[in-house]
């Protein structure tokens, strides 16, 4: 099973506060890679999760690993900048796209040679995000509107995705043991940000979670 690294300067105030104000996104993403990720995802939003300029550049600097954009993207110019910023990937969130524009930022990431890594939460997003073209798919288990976190989510939206499509099981994991369970589901891989950022050491968290989940 495969598993990403994802980190954040801050969370909105009714989901984790604030994580790491003084994150060093350089020295993390250092830390991930020293784990065994094998993507980073960088947030670059900086009003909600005080994001900063050269997070991005600065993570990509540090690995060779590829890099996910997080943010809010909702029209094709955002699509080209992820480009220009140097990510591999672009997260595009299902809940605030309609399906004409989803399928065309989907259309647009490929035209811009990144990988489109679409987010859904709910069943009914899952014939969504297929139907767009999307080729990666993560199953995010936290609940947009209450912030709360339930692995169930993932488990049970899995059945829902077709075989051939890449897909990745979204917040949650915190323990080997989420890792592991994410596994038993049939997921590829994991996207993990909170927990590998308070663990204290990344690295040695990102193994834990690659062995249990072999």
């Amino acid at each position: 099973m495969r598993h990403g690294g994802g980190h954040s300067r801050s969370g909105p105030p009714t989901c984790a506060g604030n994580i790491d104000p003084d994150l060093d996104a350089t020295a993390l993403a250092a830390g991930y890679a020293d784990g065994g990720a094998v993507a980073l995802s960088v947030l670059t939003e900086p009003d909600h999760f005080g994001a900063l300029p050269d997070d991005l550049p600065s993570a990509r600097s540090s690995t060779i690993l590829p890099v996910l954009r997080k943010d809010f993207i909702i029209h094709r110019a955002q699509v080209w900048q992820t480009r220009a910023m140097g990510a591999d990937a672009v997260l595009l969130i299902a809940a605030i796209l309609d399906d004409a524009l989803l399928s065309d930022l989907v259309a647009t990431a490929t035209q811009a040679g990144l990988d489109a890594l679409v987010e859904i939460h709910a069943p009914k997003e899952a014939a969504r995000a297929l139907a767009s073209g999307a080729q990666l798919i993560g199953v995010n288990n936290r609940d947009l509107a209450t912030f709360e976190v339930d692995l169930g989510v993932a488990e049970r939206i899995r059945p829902l995705l077709d075989n051939g499509v890449v897909t990745v099981a979204e917040s949650g994991v915190s323990s080997p043991e989420g890792a592991a369970r994410m596994r038993a589901a049939g997921y590829d891989a994991v996207l993990v940000g909170e927990a590998a950022v308070r663990s204290g050491d990344p690295a040695r968290f990102i193994a834990s979670l690659r062995e249990a989940a072999r």
